[in-house]
């Protein structure tokens, strides 16, 4: 039972390897995922989408993994880094090119509004109140939905709002 209470506060304090590895660690897969981000994620149309949560995700966990010395090397790291980034450029290169196969990815626009009317149908299929809605139509300058021509829900989870001709 005491064993249970004791702290072992020197290996809490005391470091068990040198204190530049895990900074050099740190530093290169920073500089190395840097690089690699900039190279293959150049541009930036929309908000961040399911793929780029994805991306984000996994390269956070093999990089944390390549930032702990016990775990695996910087190279290793950097290396599923870089195939993280292959497939996720992959996937945006054939969608680019392949309509059908963009179609399959990304979840089409959704309208919301149409004339003035809300579409509540739509609106309850991805839980969108009429509250959050209305907060997009006010950030559009419009007081409410009768000047509103067309709302959609964009794939990258942004409101577009049109507004009607005068």
């Amino acid at each position: 039972m005491d064993s249970l209470l004791e702290i072992d506060w020197k290996a809490i304090f005391v470091p068990q390897n040198s204190l530049i590895e895990p900074i050099l660690r740190g530093t290169i897969m920073y500089l190395g995922i840097l690089a690699m981000l900039r190279l293959v994620l150049r541009r930036q149309v929309g908000g961040i989408g399911t793929a780029d949560v994805l991306v984000i995700v996994l390269i956070a966990e093999v990089a944390g993994n390549s930032i702990a010395p016990a775990e695996q090397s910087v190279g290793e790291g950097l290396l599923l880094v870089a195939t993280i980034l292959f497939w996720s450029y992959l996937m945006e290169w054939l969608q680019f090119r392949f309509p059908g196969f963009q179609r399959l990815m990304r979840d089409p626009k959704l309208k919301l509004i149409d004339n003035g009317r809300m579409l509540r149908r739509n609106m309850r299929r991805e839980f969108v109140t009429s509250q959050e809605l209305m907060a997009q139509v006010r950030e559009k300058g419009l007081e409410d939905c009768s000047r509103v021509k067309s709302a959609y829900l964009e794939a990258d989870g942004s409101i577009s709002i049109i507004e009607r001709e005068h």
